[in-house]
């Protein structure tokens, strides 16, 4: 138990060190322990994990508020312990009112992430890439922005609390009102940073930056192309999130194999693993991920002779 809470004070505190440096932190998202353990070993920084990819990955439905409380930090936990590196869990609307958000701050913060979000929207709430989402009033998230705050500094003030700001694309709502809340997240909610969702140009980018008196985590939802970390960065961005796209990319991969594999049989494996051993990155070392060494050196250690597994005379493929 007391390892437990170090590794997860030491991962708050990494994160609140990432925060609050000028440097901007590019942070992968996905679904799993798997994908942390790939983030880490590549050398990001922090995971995200995306209410989306676990909606879509763990349970097979859209992105509708569908996912529960308990199925999140369920998972969520088992991403945290597997991974060396901060996690940012994606909380969507806090599953109702502040009421809702205060337990729901007790349970995230209990499963070892180093910080949650929580967005805007109407309940149900839709997908930000999705057209006809509505947001609640500015008060009654500021109001659970306070709730998350006080349940956080009553458990572990070091645990950081981000407002996600989904006003733009949503109904009614423009770029002014969107930084209206923003600032008002932070300056009467008490948010640590805030999540700008969909900004679509450098000039409003730039603009919420100097603005807004927390850092800034940014997704892009400009027609141009997005910046590069260093425009990023220049621009005033703290962390710049890329959500989905690595388990998106898994799924379309798994998806044109599978049909390869239909059509064609065993050889479609054959040219995907060569394709993957000729490539720069070579193909993914699944028990180092998974830290399956670990398995035999629990057996030398503490087995009896007679329940030593024989590992010269068996063999696996």
């Amino acid at each position: 138990m007391a390892g437990e809470t170090n590794h997860v004070s030491a991962m708050r505190a990494k994160f609140r060190e990432q925060l609050n440096r000028d440097k901007m932190t590019v942070m992968p998202g996905g679904f799993s322990p798997l994908y942390a353990r790939m983030a880490e070993e590549i050398g990001f920084e922090s995971f995200f994990i995306a209410g989306s990819q676990m909606s879509a990955f763990l349970l097979g439905v859209p992105d509708n508020g569908i996912l529960g409380l308990r199925d999140m930090v369920d998972h969520c936990r088992h991403v945290a312990a597997r991974a060396a590196i901060p996690i940012q869990l994606d909380a969507d609307t806090g599953f109702g009112n502040a009421v809702n958000v205060d337990f729901a701050v007790e349970e995230i913060i209990a499963s070892g992430v180093a910080a949650c979000n929580f967005e805007d929207q109407e309940s149900p709430k839709k997908s930000a890439t999705m057209a006809g989402r509505r947001t609640i009033s500015k008060e009654e998230h500021i109001g659970k922005i306070k709730a998350a705050v006080a349940r956080r500094d009553q458990i572990d003030p070091e645990f950081a609390i981000c407002a996600r700001n989904d006003t733009l694309g949503a109904e009614g709502t423009n770029f002014p009102e969107a930084l209206d809340r923003c600032i008002a997240y932070v300056e009467e909610g008490g948010a640590d940073y805030v999540w700008l969702n969909s900004v679509e140009t450098r000039e409003d980018l730039k603009k919420a930056c100097a603005e807004i008196p927390a850092p800034v985590q940014v997704i892009w939802g400009g027609k141009d192309a997005a910046p590069s970390p260093q425009e990023y960065e220049d621009l005033g961005v703290r962390i710049a999130l890329y959500p989905v796209f690595f388990a998106t990319i898994g799924m379309t991969a798994a998806w044109h194999v599978m049909s390869d594999f239909k059509a064609r049989g065993p050889v479609a494996l054959a040219d995907f693993n060569k394709w993957v051993a000729d490539g720069p990155y070579g193909l993914v070392n699944q028990k180092m991920l998974t830290n399956a060494d670990r398995v035999r050196q629990v057996e030398d250690n503490y087995l009896t002779e007679d329940d030593q597994r024989d590992y010269e005379n068996t063999w696996g493929h």
